[in-house]
């Protein structure tokens, strides 16, 4: 007996084995994409074709060349063809990537509630809709990955070239919008969640403010934002730092003219970080609250006729508060989640951006962070991406730090969209501890809507 009890346990090990290595497999194969895409899209070149080839000879590489890490390590570094190095920021990336991919699906899959190290408990890191039936969250969890994924490689970018490509904060966007949603309506179509009740948080991915207002005015203001978007296109409004480009060469040629060099930008030695000496960063604040304009109104509006759709509503004496009389479904109840949390979160950054910008007049912030924290929200919610924005400023001290640590020699400045990458990762991983502060703070309240 106690021989059979311990050969299937030792299947289980050898199940969750195999389980982790196609986890770091598929973690690894994303990490090769990473590459791609971080070689690619500042170049602007298709990140589909042409094949895979050495940067120096052009020769396109073999499938066993292109096995992430593995093919790097065989080739010992050097390109089989002309012999050049080959930058190990590639093998990094994909060990890293799959690192990261294994890390969240042991803590969430793997590791028991009350499993707790030097007092720390690895168990609670899991979010909550994790729930009892962890089969049916995989889904959730590929929109985590994607983000993930996405963070890495708009980290890469943007440490690089001070910009992010807006591509990489729409894939996870989307992803959530179209995932979450199906996910919650296959979920209660099976009996697993019912429907949507007044107080009660969408408990999958995306938890939000609920209820009829909220719904409506998630996707009244995601509309807004796509008529801000066609004013655009028309030309009816005017896109912010439309002439930016023509000022930084007319800035660049009159220092160049004046003996300075043209690698300099108003005592800045990187060109990329020309952007804060733009004089003009308020007259483009305006332009852009202009455009928001259709956003903030058409989310009254959706909160008003979600309300007066839900209607009437009526006093339920066991809630002990007012219920409307159609109740959201939960597919309903994600899509505003992520929509919300796409609001919410890009907001955030965008009115820092907006006021820091009117108040020192200089451009405080990039759209780039501003989309990157929107994805951050509609994927994994708005809390989390709140407290990623704000647990940034942190991250960019620990920075600092380290540089002086180091005898200055971290000298070049760091964009803000790393800051925020790393510290969206670290609130998913210090979930126990943020709901200990928020408790302290807020008392038995604090933490209770945490995903």
């Amino acid at each position: 007996m106690t021989l059979a009890v311990e050969s299937y346990e030792l299947w289980l090990w050898a199940f969750d084995a195999v389980k982790v290595l196609f986890v770091a497999a598929l973690g690894a194969c994303i990490g090769s994409l990473t590459n791609v895409l971080v070689y690619r899209l500042p170049r602007g070149l298709n990140v589909v074709t042409p094949p895979s080839a050495c940067p120096a000879c052009g020769t396109q590489l073999t499938f066993g060349e292109n096995i992430p890490v593995f093919g790097w390590l065989l080739l010992k570094g050097r390109c089989r063809f002309c012999r050049v190095k080959i930058s190990a920021e590639y093998p990094l990336v994909e060990a890293f990537v799959a690192a990261l991919f294994v890390l969240f699906f042991v803590l969430y899959y793997m590791v028991p509630t009350g499993t707790v190290v030097l007092g720390f408990d690895l168990g609670g890191i899991k979010p909550r809709w994790m729930g009892s039936s962890a089969s049916q969250t995989w889904p959730s969890f590929a929109v985590l990955l994607t983000l993930l994924s996405s963070l890495v490689a708009m980290t890469l970018v943007d440490a690089k070239t001070s910009t992010i490509p807006l591509i990489l904060t729409w894939v996870p966007a989307l992803a959530a919008v179209l995932v979450h949603p199906i996910h919650a309506y296959i979920v209660q179509r099976a009996g697993g969640l019912g429907v949507t009740t007044p107080g009660e948080v969408w408990t999958l991915a995306t938890p939000g403010p609920d209820g009829w207002g909220w719904i409506g005015a998630s996707i009244g203001g995601v509309v807004g934002l796509g008529v801000g978007n066609v004013l655009l296109a028309t030309g009816l409004i005017r896109r912010s730092f439309a002439d930016y480009e023509a000022w930084e060469k007319q800035a660049l040629a009159d220092q160049d003219a004046a003996g300075q060099g043209a690698g300099h930008a108003g005592g800045h030695e990187n060109p990329g970080e020309m952007w804060i000496a733009y004089p003009h960063a308020r007259r483009e604040m305006v332009k852009e609250l202009v455009f928001l304009a259709p956003c903030l109104g058409l989310a009254m509006m959706g909160w008003w006729l979600a309300r007066m759709w839900a209607g009437p509503w009526k006093f339920d004496a066991v809630m002990g508060e007012l219920v409307p009389a159609h109740l959201a479904p939960l597919w309903l109840a994600a899509l505003g989640g992520v929509l919300m949390g796409y609001l919410i979160g890009g907001g955030v950054v965008w009115a820092v951006r907006i006021f820091g910008s009117l108040g020192f007049g200089k451009e405080s912030m990039g759209l780039g962070d501003v989309h990157m924290m929107a994805a951050v929200g509609a994927c994994i919610g708005w809390i989390n991406s709140v407290l990623g924005f704000f647990g940034a400023a942190f991250v960019g001290l620990a920075w600092v730090l380290l540089g002086k640590m180091l005898g200055g020699r971290l000298k070049r400045v760091m964009p803000y969209g790393p800051f925020l990458a790393v510290s969206t990762v670290l609130v998913l991983l210090c979930k126990p501890l943020i709901e200990m502060g928020l408790r302290k703070l807020t008392g038995n309240m604090g933490g209770m809507f945490l995903p």
